[in-house]
């Protein structure tokens, strides 16, 4: 999860969020490139008397800042839509699971078993145990098998509401009367904290996500214990 003081993305936890993050170092390395020349080319007009007469009018150098700000854009353009159509890819999902935005908590409906659902609400700080993080923490965790694709159904019950775990690089919308979907993996075990990403009222700041991904047996165990309870 995120610290203070960072600067830098979250942890990578699934294979997409690794791709985003190369792609940022990618288009950030060509923007240092380009910020680089840019900042010289004007020190030197700048700092320079001299003045050379085939700059002034030369056909050969309009074809080159005509044709490398092209290639540029293509270069970062490719990778981007790559990436477009990985996050897009849902191919024979193991797991579907639908999230519901109320004001202001998630509900969880696991759509793949007969009656497995809760409602997740935040944790108040004078509840918090320590180690536990304030304005993080929920009463119930979306629990999910590590290293399986796993569908999010996202939609809302009353306004706007948007689901999103940067550490998995999901962000989706949740808007009452519609259905959107993505989809994830997690890479590895682990706690993952997000928070609804959409201004959505008074508490907006007090409905956060915690998904943590397990071993598939603990899977199991958990959704047996689960559907006992129910």
């Amino acid at each position: 999860m995120a610290h203070p003081t960072q600067l830098g993305f979250q942890d990578a936890a699934s294979p997409v969020m690794e791709e985003l993050l190369h792609f940022h170092d990618h288009a950030l390395m060509i923007v240092f490139l380009i910020s680089t020349l840019v900042l010289y080319i004007i020190v030197a007009m700048v700092s320079t008397k001299l003045t050379n007469k085939y700059i002034l009018d030369s056909q050969e150098i309009e074809i080159v800042w005509t044709v490398l700000p092209a290639v540029i854009l293509v270069l970062i353009a490719l990778p981007s839509l790559r990436i477009l159509y990985l996050m897009d890819e849902i191919n024979d999902p193991h797991l579907t699971i639908k999230a519901m935005g109320h004001q202001w908590y998630w509900s969880y409906e696991y759509t793949d078993y007969e009656d497995l659902g809760f409602d997740s609400y935040m944790i108040p700080t004078q509840d918090l145990t320590p180690g536990q993080f304030r304005l993080l923490e929920t009463d119930h965790r979306m629990v999910i098998p590590m290293e399986s694709p796993i569908r999010v159904l996202v939609s809302a019950e009353d306004v706007l509401h948007s689901w999103a775990v940067p550490s998995l690089g999901v962000k989706m919308d949740a808007v009452p009367g519609r259905l959107n979907q993505t989809a994830f993996i997690a890479s590895r075990p682990g706690v993952f904290y997000g928070q609804c990403s959409e201004i959505c009222g008074a508490n907006h700041s007090f409905m956060p996500i915690v998904v943590e991904a397990v071993p598939l047996e603990h899977f199991e165990n958990w959704s047996s214990l689960m559907l006992e309870d129910a």
